[in-house]
Parts: C-alpha cells; sequence; structure tokens
C-alpha cells in the first residue's frame, strides 16, 4: 500500500502534466482562429477557380489535353498523405496513414503499382518503418504551409500524369469540418472530371444567368467572352493552375484540422488528470485519515497499558 509521500508525489506530477496540457490546448485553440482564417480565405478562390474552369471547358468543347483523360488502365497510382509533423492530436494522423497504407495493401494485390508522397513527419516514419516507398518527403510545414509545397507536389503529379508515370492521383487528408470535428477526405487530383465541375458549380452558373437577364432586362447588354489565343489554350493554363490550388488547399484544411484534433486531445488529457487528481486526493484524505485513526489507537492502547 502506497504511503502518503507516495500519493502526494503522484499528484504533484499529475497536476505538473495537467499543466502542461492545458497549456497545449490553449495555443491550438489560439492557431485554429489564424489557421482557420486563412481556409476561409483561401476557399472563394478555390471556388472561382473550379467554376472558372468548367466555364472554360465548356467553351472549348472537347478538348485533348491529358489532364482531362482517364487512363483507360489504372496500373499505376500515386497517393498524396497529408499528416501533421508533431503528434499528441489523438487520431487525427493514424485515420489517414492507416487509409494510405490499406490502399497500398489493396493496390499491390490487385497488380496496381503505388507512389506515396508524404507529407509530414509522421507519414514519413509511418511507411519508411513499414518499407513503403516513397516518391517524395515535406517536413516542417505541417502547421503552416506555403504555395511552394503545393507547387512542388502539383508539378510532380501534373508531370507524372500526363507522361504516363501515373494513372491516377489521389490525396487523402483531414477536413477541417469545424473547431472541433474533423472529417477524411480521400480525392481524385488527376484526372480532371470537367462534368463533376460543372455539376459542381451549376448553382453558380444560374446565378450568373440570372444577373445576366437583369442586366438585360435593365439596358444593358452583355458581350460574348473572347478567348486569346483559343478557350483551349486558356484550358491548358487554367489545369496545373488548378491542381495546384486544390492540393494547397487541402493542405491548409488539414493545418487546421491538425490544430482542432490537438485542442481536443489536450481537452481530453486536461479533464482526465482533473479527474485522476480529484481521485488521488480522496485516497490521499482516506490513507491519512486511517493513519490518524491508527496513531489515536495505538495512544489509546498505550494509555490504557500503563494503567494496568
Amino acid at each position: 500500500m502506497p504511503n502518503l509521500h507516495d500519493i502526494q508525489r503522484r499528484i504533484n506530477s499529475v497536476t505538473s502534466t495537467k499543466q502542461i496540457t492545458r497549456t497545449m490546448e490553449m495555443v491550438a485553440a489560439a492557431k485554429i482562429r489564424g489557421a482557420s482564417a486563412r481556409v476561409d480565405a483561401a476557399t472563394p478562390y478555390a471556388e472561382s477557380m473550379a467554376e472558372m474552369l468548367a466555364n472554360v471547358a465548356d467553351s472549348a468543347g472537347s478538348s485533348d489535353n491529358p489532364l482531362l483523360q482517364e487512363h483507360s488502365e489504372t496500373k499505376r497510382m500515386l497517393l498524396i498523405a497529408v499528416v501533421s509533423d508533431r503528434g499528441l492530436a489523438g487520431g487525427f494522423n493514424s485515420e489517414v496513414l492507416r487509409t494510405v497504407e490499406k490502399l497500398v495493401r489493396a493496390n499491390a494485390s490487385a497488380g496496381i503499382d503505388t507512389s506515396v508522397i508524404a507529407c509530414g513527419k509522421k507519414a514519413i516514419s509511418y511507411f519508411e518503418f513499414r518499407n513503403i516507398a516513397l516518391e517524395m518527403v515535406f517536413k516542417d510545414l505541417s502547421a503552416d504551409p506555403t504555395i511552394e509545397e503545393a507547387r512542388s507536389i502539383a508539378n510532380r503529379a501534373v508531370s507524372g500524369y500526363t507522361a504516363g508515370d501515373f494513372d491516377k492521383v489521389v490525396i487523402v487528408y483531414n477536413h477541417a469540418k469545424n473547431a472541433a470535428e474533423q472529417v477524411l477526405r480521400q480525392e481524385v487530383i488527376l484526372p480532371i472530371d470537367a462534368q463533376s465541375l460543372a455539376a459542381e458549380t451549376g448553382e453558380a452558373a444560374k446565378a450568373a444567368a440570372v444577373a445576366l437577364v437583369s442586366n438585360e432586362e435593365s439596358g444593358e447588354i452583355a458581350g460574348d467572352i473572347i478567348f486569346e489565343p483559343s478557350a483551349s489554350g486558356v484550358l491548358d493554363q487554367l489545369l496545373p493552375a488548378y491542381v495546384n490550388t486544390m492540393i494547397y488547399h487541402a493542405l491548409i484544411d488539414s493545418a487546421a484540422g491538425e490544430q482542432g484534433a490537438r485542442r481536443n486531445a489536450m481537452k481530453s488529457a486536461t479533464d482526465n488528470a482533473n479527474e485522476m487528481v480529484e481521485t488521488l486526493e480522496r485516497y490521499y484524505n482516506r490513507v491519512r485519515q486511517g493513519a490518524i485513526t491508527t496513531e489515536i489507537n495505538e495512544i489509546v492502547g498505550g494509555a490504557a497499558a500503563l494503567e494496568d
């Protein structure tokens, strides 16, 4: 049975841990605001890029751009795993890593060669330990991803898909649904499905049509869109930029989700520490009361023995 000194030492240790987890929770909460603001600022651009790409693709008609062409058979796949550099974020990293590993194993069983781009130290160590070959690695950037990192990934994906090195490019990351919840996403980057983009941006197109009718009713005449050098030429320039935008948005979205997951994990750790301290304090008081009772009994017994 532990003595009072051991229990007090355990209480002090748990209290110190609680202070650390509480501090990390507050730091993560502060970082969430900045990360979420960056996602909110980038989202309109990403949506506008998708809408513009759908409109230009519609104007260009059929295009022979390789980024729009689906390969007849998938023999080689590129997976982009986006996780964090640091831990203490609950299941934020493990869910993405296990999903990517399952895809790699399933592709191997189906005879599909898989290359992996690891974004985050946790992904690098996870795949290297399991002897999964890595196409590219990025570290020390998960909390603050840069457009240069996204461009490097996009360039490799675009060049590889164009050259036939990959038949499909997929990115796996955690989407920050809100400050407290993250949702695993698995998105196909290449080939680009122009029809799906047109469907997704259909509401925006309807709004534009309503605005056009309003302009005509007010006497304003909207001119046709003129593409220079051509709609196909503009589309060829937009497609790599769209891939770059998708990847960058996924990186900053994952960064926001990381801070939310870390705050949740540290809050749970702080709550558990509080419960443990309360339990230890009750146990300490019970042991202390037992020791006092034992001392009183010994004094009373000694006094009775002296009287006899």
